[in-house]
């Protein structure tokens, strides 16, 4: 609730945070489709992602799916996945698709791309 009090007067919702140590992190492209789009969905990521200190980006895509980039501690990353899978209770993920990416070196934000 605070989040959206927060975003509602003007504070960021691209809270910055620690960046993963490099060495460690892990990056995925993860791309769902379902009733994934006018459900809040990418703002649940977000903010499961700043809840698991986790940087990276959403979007919407025209084809009705959303994609996404997450990046951050193996454990974490698998926990989001988790997440997103499951889905936010008031969309629904029919298919989710994954792929390892390169981690970005000092990213510490995650951010919803429009």
């Amino acid at each position: 609730m605070r989040n959206f009090i927060n975003q509602l007067f003007g504070q960021s919702a691209e809270e910055e945070i620690p960046a993963t140590d490099f060495e460690n992190a892990v990056r995925k492209s993860v791309t769902v489709n379902g009733r994934v789009q006018g459900v809040g969905f990418r703002f649940f990521v977000q903010q499961e992602a700043k809840n698991l200190r986790l940087a990276g980006w959403v979007k919407n895509l025209s084809d009705g799916s959303v994609t996404m980039e997450i990046q951050g501690t193996p454990e974490s990353v698998e926990e989001m996945m988790r997440r997103v899978k499951k889905g936010n209770g008031v969309g629904r993920v029919d298919t989710f698709e994954s792929e390892d990416l390169e981690p970005v070196k000092g990213e510490n934000k995650f951010a919803i791309v429009y």
